[in-house]
């Protein structure tokens, strides 16, 4: 069968928020769109993350699109809806704007090249589709290349292993089994938490302790939607690009060494009581990042919440050392509804792998350094991504100097206003390396990048320029403003994802734009208005 190619004037790859909102809005504009998706149906992470207990972090009506045209007949049923409620809202928004027609999916975008004499984008699809583009839009989002560590004999387990990101469609029962879940990040506390009281056995395997914040969920009706509707939404759009993290809450004006020591006491009872959540982190006061005393004092106040329940002394200095394991948001916070209940069941034990390291995963179960084998019928890998940079890095890419793109970013990434990068002509990306992404709501984040790239696509194609690239200068200076941000915060941890310390022989450096959602907004339509500062545009040949 011959390969199928395509002549179009934008693809897209990835079928989540990003690639969602870039086909609509470009179609609008008249253009030919299309969107390739690696999985069966839209969604994007939505449709990879159907483990148990996967839900999302953000509460709605943050978390989703501000078209009125989609919010305005759609009701949510949770505060923090979980994998099979966002998939519904997914489907809500195709039957909204007949987004389906345009993606194709279970179609793996493997390679692509920048054609110079046509000025033009030349990608390759693993069932063998060419297509030829002008503009290529990376929509992968921050979490699509899944991280598996090189345990020994991982492929030698008799029974079920999946990664949270690749778990089976049709799900797994895990009622009555033993059960191992290595890694204890987001996607681990939601996994622990709701196959603890189910399992027969469930040993957690644990690198680092997760300062995990309670969710503090809560349902919402009909009638409540109604309202919100009425008086709030509309509001919560316009205020979350206001915020620091695109939420519609923003850092507590005031200094944590400038109020007393009961005053700090009170405030933080009242945030982990009424509300929970990142507010924790997003709604604290304004030094909790900045200042090591500000953040060890949240840091005390959170581990005496935890103390509380969880009854075994051993376990008590496993989950929440008197050391703290890293600053509190040097990492994106977890939320958690019963995670560290779950450890006082009697079938749930926890190995703390700083102590006790995996030697091998055997046929039967996982062999431990104190010699214990223990054994299971399901291992869980709740073992994370390769974050930012590695759903950009795994396709291979070449740009206009023949360098591909995992090559160039091999010493350090290197993005302009993590939208774009040097040698890499009418690509953009979206919520990668380079951008607030990860410290911010995803949407908010998404639709602010979607919006600039899309404008500057129009005046491109209005104004007759075939192409469009950012010079080494600008994403060298921008990496300045990335690397200067970072390192007047508190986000030194050993496991950073923030700055790609969860990969073993990944360059460890600041991945994110810490100045916050209104700055990079200002920064970004500044750029656009001084005529594309820091960007080359022509209408003849690139390089």
């Amino acid at each position: 069968m011959a390969p199928t190619e395509l002549t179009l004037d934008v693809l897209c790859v990835g079928a989540g928020f990003a690639g969602i909102f870039e086909l609509y809005h470009l179609r609008s504009l008249g253009y030919s769109v299309k969107v390739f998706e690696a999985g069966g149906d839209i969604g994007g992470v939505w449709w990879h993350n159907c483990y148990p207990g996967a839900r999302v972090d953000s509460i709605v009506p943050v978390y989703e699109f501000s078209d009125e045209r989609l919010w305005r007949d759609w009701s949510w049923t949770e505060k923090y809806p979980d994998w099979k409620e966002l998939r519904r809202y997914f489907q809500h928004v195709d039957d909204k704007l007949d987004i389906r027609k345009d993606i194709i999916f279970n179609c793996r975008v493997t390679s692509a090249k920048w054609n110079a004499n046509e000025n033009r984008w030349l990608i390759a699809a693993q069932d063998g589709t060419v297509i030829s583009a002008r503009f290529f839009l990376l929509c992968v989002g921050n979490n699509s290349k899944i991280y598996i560590p090189d345990i020994p004999g991982i492929n030698n387990f008799r029974g079920v292993c999946h990664h949270t990101a690749r778990w089976p469609q049709k799900g797994i029962d895990l009622h009555g089994k033993r059960v191992a879940v290595i890694g204890t990040g987001a996607s681990g506390v939601q996994v622990v938490q709701d196959v603890g009281p189910r399992a027969s056995q469930l040993t957690v395997y644990q690198r680092t302790p997760n300062i995990a914040f309670p969710m503090r969920q809560e349902s919402i009706n009909e009638e409540t939607s109604r309202k919100m509707k009425q008086d709030v939404y509309s509001m919560v759009y316009r205020r979350r690009r206001q915020t620091l993290g695109g939420h519609v809450y923003d850092l507590y004006p005031k200094k944590s060494c400038d109020a007393t020591e009961e005053e700090r006491f009170l405030f933080y009872e009242d945030l982990w009581n009424r509300t929970g959540g990142l507010q924790l982190v997003a709604a604290s006061y304004e030094d909790m990042r900045l200042n090591q005393q500000a953040n060890d004092e949240l840091y005390r106040f959170w581990r005496s919440k935890v103390l509380e329940r969880v009854h075994s002394h051993r376990l008590q200095d496993i989950l929440a050392p008197e050391r703290p394991p890293h600053p509190v948001g040097a990492k994106r916070p977890s939320l958690e509804i019963s995670y560290f209940d779950t450890f006082n069941l009697p079938n749930v034990d926890l190995v703390d792998l700083s102590q006790n390291s995996i030697v091998e995963i055997t046929a039967n179960g996982i062999l431990t350094a104190d010699g214990q084998e223990r054994e299971f019928d399901v291992i869980v890998l709740a073992t994370g991504f390769d974050a930012m940079s590695g759903g950009i890095t795994q396709i291979d890419i070449e740009g206009t100097d023949g360098i591909n793109i995992a090559d160039k970013w091999a010493e350090g990434v290197r993005t302009y206003l993590g939208m774009m990068s040097a040698n890499f002509p009418n690509m953009f990306f979206i919520y990668g390396p380079g951008a607030p992404t990860a410290l911010s709501n995803g949407p908010t984040c998404i639709e602010i990048q979607g919006e600039w790239i899309n404008t500057c696509i129009k005046d491109m194609m209005d104004g007759g320029l075939t192409c469009i690239e950012s010079s080494r200068e600008a994403e060298e200076e921008w990496q300045k403003v990335i690397v200067e941000g970072m390192s007047k915060g508190l986000y030194d941890a050993p496991t950073s994802v923030f700055l790609g310390r969860n990969i073993p022989g990944k360059v460890s450096e600041p991945l994110l734009f810490v100045g916050g959602i209104p700055k990079y907004a200002q920064v970004c339509r500044e750029r656009m208005e001084n005529g594309y500062e820091g960007f080359f545009r022509r209408s003849s040949q690139c390089r």
